[in-house]
């Protein structure tokens, strides 16, 4: 007699087959590229200070003549990002920050994902107010348009953009609109909160996320309220 395999019984787990070990973040291409430019004739010492000064712990640094890579969990990420920005900018220098937060990406130096990987979800980041007014120009963009099946319609990937717009002005960031970016105001660590977890909720569902904030701390020029 020949037996017959039921669809249960044909999905069931090989026990003597180990589950596939879970990917890391710097597996999954987590991480940030930043670029810190301080307007003050005591410029160098106050960038290496600040770099000097921040836990590195947990986290993949690389910094050269243009910007300083953060590759790691996503709170330890942002946490040395703020810990960079927040300790050049008690110098009372003017300065600003280009940051870009980036996860999922399907081809680079540490990250080679096959399309259709499946997104890697992620807590949200929580961080201490610094007392550092921060004002930024802030983008955030879904790298998927693609049709989830042939089946399917393209994905929106404004939708998630407005979404996280909304949750900028429930939370008090929210400044306005201006030409290719939202404007976020206030206390520095919210404002990278507020990015961090919009770029981490679309992630969800979206392999590869990238944010990119502009900040300015210490600005001579007039604010606009």
């Amino acid at each position: 007699m020949v037996g017959v395999t039921t669809p249960n019984e044909a999905a069931a787990p090989d026990p003597a087959v180990p589950d596939p070990a879970p990917m890391t973040p710097q597996q999954y291409g987590v991480g940030a590229r930043f670029t810190l430019s301080v307007y003050d004739s005591d410029y160098v010492a106050i960038i290496l200070g600040a770099l000097a000064a921040a836990d590195p712990s947990g986290l993949t640094l690389e910094t050269n003549d243009i910007s300083t890579f953060v590759a790691g969990a996503e709170q330890r990420v942002v946490a040395y990002v703020l810990d960079v920005v927040a300790g050049a900018a008690r110098s009372g220098a003017h300065l600003s920050a280009s940051i870009l937060l980036s996860r999922g990406c399907p081809g680079e130096l540490q990250c080679a994902l096959p399309p259709g990987t499946a997104a890697l979800a992620a807590d949200p980041v929580s961080l201490e107010a610094t007392g550092v007014r921060a004002r930024a120009h802030w983008s955030l963009y879904p790298l998927l348009d693609a049709a989830a099946s042939p089946d399917s319609a393209p994905a929106d990937h404004m939708a998630p953009i407005y979404a996280a717009i909304e949750r900028a002005k429930a939370e008090g960031v929210y400044s306005g609109s201006d030409h290719y970016a939202t404007r976020l105001d206030g206390d520095l660590a919210a404002v990278l909160q507020t990015a961090a977890n919009a770029w981490i909720g679309v992630g969800r569902r979206v392999q590869h996320v990238v944010t990119h904030l502009t900040v300015s701390v210490n600005s001579p020029s007039p604010i606009r309220d």
